[in-house]
């Protein structure tokens, strides 16, 4: 009797899994075709020199292996020095905006969130409007708002202050700033940091900053992503129990002790949701550059993105293109493990 109940038991499980699996047929058989195969199809053309004519499935395509890699990485020429330009450029920009739009994100959600606030409706429409506005249409309306005689200019000039030429500066903000203090010269840097460093860029190179053209783009972006993510920790917000917070006044807790030890623990599964769809966004970030900049000035504005499609569909250099993609495939998985890792729940 119990081997017969437990055959009964398995084929029970076995018809519920056969079922479960004809449900999700459809799907799966939708995303293997329009997706997993053609992120397959793409590795293929990474290990390739083709050049956009014909099939890449030929015999006739040249087979290249891992050269279309290595010559990211270890050789000497143009394609690595672009491709470091470009992860340079890239790694000051999520520097910067990932930490930025989040805290921007966090603080207008505390407010809007505020029991006492009068016109929640408005500011919340106001902070989420620049979000759902195109992100081609609002890099015009900045093309046109930081022009030479734009109104940021325009601005400044009442102050005083001759504003810079915000599409045309290529020098980077961390060399301003530093010669700004009388620490360095820009006309003549330090010997040493002009020396080459990592991967063929020199050391001045790297600690250029992000550019004034890229600062911009900069300002832009975390103007039109902090809406979006204001709203997830605004529902997050909301879910927290306001007995919670009473309890931590009544223990005597003031206003910063509540938001530490309440309002931020109970916010970790969404701020590690917001910041880790920040840093997808960020090493993926194309509209703005190819709208803005096209790379320039003097490909500071440059990002790995950007620079695949440039060298696939610009210089038909469809391997090298494809391979500039699954590194930075790459870069984004690897980045994202690492930081799940540091948000892991801890046990004491």
């Amino acid at each position: 009797m119990a081997v017969a109940a437990r055959r009964r038991g398995f084929s029970a499980a076995a018809r519920e899994n056969l079922a479960g699996w004809l449900f999700v047929a459809p799907v799966v058989v939708i995303l293997s075709l329009f997706m997993l195969l053609p992120i397959l199809m793409a590795l293929w053309v990474s290990v390739t020199d083709w050049n956009g004519q014909g099939s890449p499935f030929k015999s006739s395509v040249p087979f290249v292996g891992t050269e279309n890699y290595t010559r990211l990485f270890t050789e000497d020429g143009l394609t690595r020095q672009d491709f470091m330009t470009s992860l340079r450029n890239n790694v000051y920009y999520v520097l910067i905006v990932v930490p930025c739009q989040t805290v921007l994100a966090l603080g207008l959600a505390m407010i809007v969130n505020n029991r006492l606030l009068r016109g929640k409706s408005f500011f919340r429409a106001a902070f989420f409007f620049p979000s759902v506005t195109s992100s081609v249409a609002i890099s015009v309306v900045f093309l046109f708002v930081f022009a030479n005689s734009g109104a940021v200019n325009n601005l400044l000039s009442v102050f005083g202050i001759d504003g810079p030429q915000w599409f045309s500066d290529s020098r980077g903000t961390l060399h301003l700033l530093l010669s700004g203090v009388g620490l360095v010269d820009l006309d003549a840097p330090p010997a040493a940091l002009l020396e080459s460093g990592p991967f063929g860029l020199s050391w001045w190179d790297w600690l250029s900053g992000p550019s004034v053209a890229m600062t911009t783009i900069i300002m832009l972006v975390i103007w039109t992503t902090s809406g979006t993510f204001m709203l997830m920790f605004l529902a997050a917000l909301q879910d927290i129990p306001v007995t919670l917070e009473e309890a931590a006044k009544l223990d005597g807790a003031g206003n910063r002790g509540v938001f530490r030890y309440v309002t931020l623990p109970m916010l970790k599964p969404t701020l590690f949701l917001v910041l880790t769809l920040g840093l997808i966004s960020t090493w993926q970030v194309f509209d703005q550059i190819y709208v803005m900049s096209q790379g320039n000035p003097a490909k500071t504005t440059l990002t790995p993105a950007f620079l695949s499609y440039q060298t696939a569909f610009r210089s038909f250099e469809y391997g090298s293109g494809t391979a500039i993609s699954f590194v930075l495939f790459a870069i984004i998985v690897v980045l994202t493990l690492i930081q799940r890792w540091v948000m892991r729940d801890r046990k004491v």
